[in-house]
């Protein structure tokens, strides 16, 4: 029998503060501001109501294959949990890793989300309507 108490995981990312519906993702990328850095493309938006920020990953295929994704996204969260404490805006955030996210040091990787975060309290970035989106595919075949 072992009698060494439980040890607990360590906070990860409930519910509460993770983006989870895609028109949540989609009125960030369309409204929100943008917070440019080497590794990652950050979308924010202000929220009125709720409590505190939440945050959602995207990951997509053009940055590898299932693993390499599935690496980005366990070193992101990583990094983001250890620089969410000092986060208390209410702010809708979208985080695009480019593909140098999975070979850059944790610490840098680190780095890059506080100085993020930091854009975000002082509501720095790039207006949405002054660096329009491209199409996605789809669109533009329904615009023609």
């Amino acid at each position: 029998m072992n009698s060494s108490p439980k040890q607990k995981k360590p906070a990860g990312f409930p519910k509460t503060v993770r983006l989870l519906r895609h028109a949540d993702f989609e009125r960030v990328y369309q409204q929100g501001r943008r917070h440019f850095s080497p590794s990652m493309t950050v979308f924010f938006l202000q929220r009125e109501s709720g409590e505190g920020p939440r945050i959602g990953l995207t990951v997509g295929k053009v940055l590898g294959g299932a693993v390499t994704r599935n690496r980005i996204k366990r070193r992101m969260r990583e990094a983001l949990r250890k620089n969410f404490g000092p986060l208390s805006a209410k702010v809708d955030v979208v985080i695009n890793p480019k593909k140098s996210a999975v070979t850059l040091e944790m610490p840098k990787l680190e780095a890059e989300i506080e100085r993020a975060f930091a854009a975000m309290q002082q509501g720095k970035g790039v207006a949405a309507s002054e660096t329009p989106r491209r199409p996605r595919e789809k669109e533009k075949k329904k615009s023609r």
